[in-house]
């Protein structure tokens, strides 16, 4: 479907402006900063088991986490009512959703068989979703046509960084395109919500996201605190899937047969949503809203 058109600007508002100074200073960072490379125990992780066949069997299974959380979020689009949302927040979630069934094959593929060409293409399944979720979170708290940059910008500069680590080792771009982008969604967080946009709780987002890095950090603690039952990196793959919860949320809200008929006015900060009184004055304001 075609993004509808976005009237053009006399210039830049101050989020605006705000959003391109931090993606500069990400920018230098990542060109100009120290080289950094990956640990030498990178592929070395805690729980090597193989069950039905299947080596690191739990790493690679619980990558099916992603695969359903994208595929619900996809179909959940599908049905979602014309003008429930604004284009550009429907075309940025389906490219969230795609990129997490994206993640998830990358992913499987490449703890079937740790090494480096597996891990490259892991991490460029991950580009997708990171672009989507920044696009939501920019379009969401500041304009349509932040969003789309956001994501643009997350989509070449996320593939440039993971291309270069391959050709030269230095992982310093990745990591700023990971927790530089997480460090703009919290910014973002702190603006209020768009009306007519996907109302996403991005504080959530961020919460689950920190969460993954700590169990990803603790692989071997955490199998051994387990009994060996589930590693770190298993469950962070878990935690990481159920980030994609606040925008599944923010969907099912506006499914049709949700309470006040599929239309939602967000006011919260991160995402906090009031439903107005249903009636003909409302229903007229609401396609007005979608169109």
């Amino acid at each position: 479907m075609p993004l509808p058109s976005i009237s053009p600007a006399p210039g830049l508002s101050r989020p605006e402006a705000g959003l391109l100074l931090g993606a500069c200073a990400l920018l230098g960072l990542a060109v100009f900063g120290p080289v950094l490379q990956d640990s030498a125990h990178q592929h070395g992780f805690a729980d090597q088991r193989t069950l039905l066949g299947i080596p690191c069997a739990l790493d690679v299974l619980s990558n099916l986490a992603f695969a359903v959380a994208g595929a619900l979020g996809l179909a959940w689009l599908v049905r979602l009512p014309r003008g429930a949302v604004d284009g550009v927040s429907r075309a940025l979630a389906g490219l969230f959703f795609a990129g997490l069934v994206c993640t998830s094959m990358g992913s499987s593929f490449y703890h079937w068989r740790p090494s480096d060409f597996g891990l490259l293409w892991d991490r460029l399944g991950m580009v997708l979703p990171f672009a989507g979720l920044l696009g939501l979170a920019a379009a969401g708290r500041v304009s349509q046509r932040a969003g789309i940059a956001a994501a643009g910008a997350v989509l070449l500069g996320g593939t440039a960084a993971v291309l270069w680590w391959a050709l030269s080792g230095n992982v310093l771009p990745w990591a700023v395109v990971q927790l530089g982008g997480m460090l703009v969604v919290l910014a973002l967080a702190a603006l209020p919500q768009r009306a007519d946009a996907l109302a996403v709780h991005l504080g959530a987002v961020i919460a689950f996201y920190g969460v993954a890095k700590l169990f990803e950090a603790a692989d071997h603690a955490v199998l051994e605190a387990t009994g060996q039952w589930v590693s770190g990196h298993s469950l962070k793959h878990l935690v990481a899937a159920s980030a994609a919860l606040p925008v599944l949320s923010a969907l099912a809200a506006l499914q049709p047969g949700a309470m006040g008929h599929g239309t939602v006015a967000a006011t919260g900060q991160n995402g906090a949503q009031h439903r107005p009184a249903s009636g003909p004055a409302t229903a007229r304001s609401a396609r007005r809203q979608g169109a």
